[in-house]
């Protein structure tokens, strides 16, 4: 799909809409959805980013009919051209997972990806993993994290160690100390450049999608999220995020009183900028 936002200039930040959306569909009956691109980093030959950790999820049966739909959608909002021939029949499925396709974007009234993302916050009773490229929420996030850790929620946060943005990861800095104060427990991935966008809420609910947990992907970007509500494959995912928090060293939410008055104040001007990083 080719993006081009400036097709639609009655809204004013159509220029800034952007298709984050990393689809792959078979003939409407498999359908792959995450955070890998085409391109030679995200098999790893970025001499400076080395290793991608990435994660895609595949479905199969009617929700990947739901997830063809949005690459229709998606292709008549770039070209204005319908492709409703290529909608291919429903077909039946035998499987007792429950699943969500979960497109987001900016051309909704409603804000459904921050929606979405704040209720699986709210929902969380006694565990809260998520795994991002890029971390720079807004005051609402914050708060609903900060809620959850107070009532005893184990609250983790992985990021990169190796940033490909700079000024993201500075920023990303910023949420350390209001949010480690509370007990949420942030991890950097060590082993390469961590691009999965995963998240696990207690013992049966997953998201794996495109959504960074940043104000672009909640209000700028097109995305679409996948959520799982099962608890043999929320097993899985347990166990794979497991695996790579032993590839994590931990972040202490005192680093900006550990580091000198030009890293923080780096830190308080990347911040500036959260709104558009």
């Amino acid at each position: 799909v080719a993006f081009d936002g400036s097709r639609h200039p009655g809204n004013r930040f159509s220029l800034n809409f952007r298709n984050h959306r990393k689809i792959v569909v078979v003939d409407g009956q498999c359908a792959w959805v995450g955070g890998l691109n085409i391109g030679r980093e995200y098999v790893g030959m970025d001499p400076e980013l080395g290793h991608w950790r990435d994660t895609h999820v595949c479905v199969k049966g009617p929700a990947a009919l739901a997830v063809q739909t949005v690459v229709i959608e998606d292709w008549l909002w770039a070209s204005g051209e319908s492709l409703e021939r290529l909608i291919c029949e429903p077909i039946s499925w035998e499987s007792n997972q429950s699943v969500l396709v979960a497109p987001t974007s900016p051309a909704s009234n409603i804000e459904t990806c921050t929606l979405l993302f704040m209720e699986l916050i709210r929902q969380s009773q006694h565990r809260l993993w998520i795994a991002s490229p890029y971390f720079v929420p807004d005051e609402q996030f914050v708060s609903q994290l900060q809620l959850a850790a107070i009532r005893g929620v184990d609250v983790r946060i992985m990021l990169p160690s190796r940033p490909d943005h700079r000024l993201v990861q500075l920023a990303s800095y910023a949420y350390l100390k209001p949010l480690g104060d509370v007990g949420v427990k942030f991890f950097r991935y060590t082993c390469g450049f961590l691009h999965q966008k995963v998240v696990l809420i207690d013992d049966s609910l997953s998201s794996i999608g495109s959504v960074n947990f940043d104000n672009r992907s909640f209000r700028l970007n097109f995305e679409i999220s996948i959520l799982i509500n099962d608890k043999a494959f929320a097993q899985e995912i347990s166990r794979m995020l497991e695996e790579d928090f032993q590839h994590c060293k931990p972040i202490s939410h005192n680093l900006l009183t550990q580091r000198g008055a030009m890293f923080n104040l780096a830190v308080r001007t990347a911040k500036l900028l959260a709104p558009v990083l």
